[in-house]
């Protein structure tokens, strides 16, 4: 599977080690050393310490966050679908009101022409009971000052 079958030898470096000196307490300088932000980062920034050493290093650049995936562009054949859909919902949902708005308004219709016909039906029955019991009397008819009475002239 390895090109080299044989005992395998890690690779030998050479190696520097540097050991760190220790800082002498700072002295404190009267003037306030005011922190100015360079225009732009060097590839190696060097720091001048209070005692007048020279600390130099590599800048540190910030961690970029990962690019955000682009979401990609919503079709306008799915937005039209969508709002077909959401039309014809509210289209169906309409002619349901309308349907339940026009049969209430039919049995309203239907109660009141039930409630004229019993009216008009007891008025009627009224008239005709009432009309029956006065059949008895005389009827008298006035016409240019003459009076009959059964069919008898009184002049």
């Amino acid at each position: 599977m390895y090109p080299e079958q044989g005992p395998h030898v890690p690779a030998q470096r050479a190696v520097e080690v540097h050991q760190p000196t220790p800082l002498p307490p700072a002295v404190p300088v009267a003037a306030p050393v005011v922190p100015v932000q360079p225009n732009a980062v060097p590839a190696v920034a060097s720091i001048v310490l209070p005692d007048g050493r020279v600390v130099t290093g590599y800048a540190i650049n910030p961690a970029q966050p990962e690019p955000i995936a682009a979401k990609p562009a919503v079709s306008r054949t799915a937005v039209n679908v969508a709002l077909g859909g959401a039309g014809f919902l509210a289209v169906c949902g309409g002619l349901v009101l309308l349907t339940s708005f026009i049969a209430a308004l039919t049995a309203f219709i239907a109660q009141l022409i039930t409630l004229a016909a019993v009216i008009f039906g007891g008025w009627i029955a009224v008239q005709i009971f009432s009309a029956s019991g006065h059949r008895g009397g005389d009827t008298t008819v006035n016409i240019r000052k003459a009076v009959f009475k059964r069919n008898r002239f009184h002049g």
